[in-house]
């Protein structure tokens, strides 16, 4: 039986899962609210479908026609998922031949921990608006009776998107909240670990996604600084940084999350287990 991947909101982590799965023989489809992104969609044959916001896809009956696996990467907005507000009652009614749903969510919604460590039983606590809505989407989506699979995913890098980066476009900034530390994730990782849980699903199961070494957001600043060669930005007190809202949120919450389980029950031995082998591999090969 052939499969086909279908992911709403074809963005940085299910491009990465696409790269892995057609080569298998997997067909890939996705949405985009971009035409010039359809296009290159196309390009790379995946083939592009329109998302409005309030309204979703112009024909979902067709769209998801033959659709085995099913990926979810849209954030919730204030009026909660974007894709369950347009099509929860079509979704309802496909679930059934549905082999298996993957819904990204974030490590956000264990909220605060003063740097202790959280896994997948650990209570959800969000204390920030955007945790609240992923844990209300998590809750939606358990709700539709598809196979669903949650994946908590820890601060996301990769090509295009890391400190290199950062500091090669002077954006960098190496910002200091005493105790404050984050986990972090190789979008290469996610990917794998996406394709074991397709290989092995289980649906109910909730995963923690993330390397094995939480750690201050300075101190990859200052590794990627020296793996470049460059004298590292000076340290900024958190209290005195100039952050965005968003920028601001990430460092409402300090926890160590545990990936113990996509090892124990899934099997995925990360090729990047902690932000250095993942940003020497980026110098590496130059996709930085």
């Amino acid at each position: 039986m052939s499969k086909r991947l279908f992911c709403f909101g074809f963005g940085f982590s299910a491009e990465a899962l696409a790269r892995r799965l057609a080569p298998k023989g997997f067909a890939v489809a996705g949405t985009t609210r971009s035409e010039a992104k359809a296009m290159r969609m196309k390009a790379e044959d995946v083939e592009p479908w329109l998302f409005a916001d309030g309204k979703g896809i112009a024909d979902p009956e067709r769209a998801l026609a033959g659709t085995t696996h099913l990926l979810v990467s849209t954030p919730p907005g204030q009026e909660g998922d974007p894709v369950l507000a347009a099509h929860a009652g079509f979704l309802s009614r496909l679930a059934p031949q549905l082999e298996w749903v993957g819904y990204l969510s974030t490590t956000g919604v264990y909220g605060d921990r003063q740097g202790e460590w959280v896994d997948e039983e650990s209570a959800l606590t969000p204390d920030t608006e955007r945790g609240l809505r992923r844990v209300r989407a998590e809750e939606d989506w358990r709700a539709l009776g598809a196979p669903l699979h949650i994946f908590r995913l820890a601060g996301i890098y990769g090509p295009g998107r890391n400190q290199l980066r950062s500091l090669k476009d002077g954006k960098a900034k190496r910002i200091v909240k005493p105790g404050q530390v984050f986990s972090r994730i190789h979008v290469d990782d996610i990917a794998a670990v996406l394709e074991a849980s397709i290989a092995r699903p289980d649906p109910g199961a909730a995963y923690n996604v993330c390397d094995d070494e939480p750690a201050p957001p300075q101190d990859v600043v200052l590794y990627a600084a020296e793996l470049l060669c460059m004298t590292p930005p000076p340290e900024i007190p958190f209290e005195e940084a100039e952050l965005s809202p968003m920028a601001a949120s990430f460092y409402a919450d300090s926890k160590r999350v545990s990936n113990r389980r996509i090892r124990q029950e899934l099997g995925v031995d990360l090729s990047f287990p902690t932000y250095r082998e993942g940003l020497k591999a980026l110098l590496d090969s130059g996709r930085f």
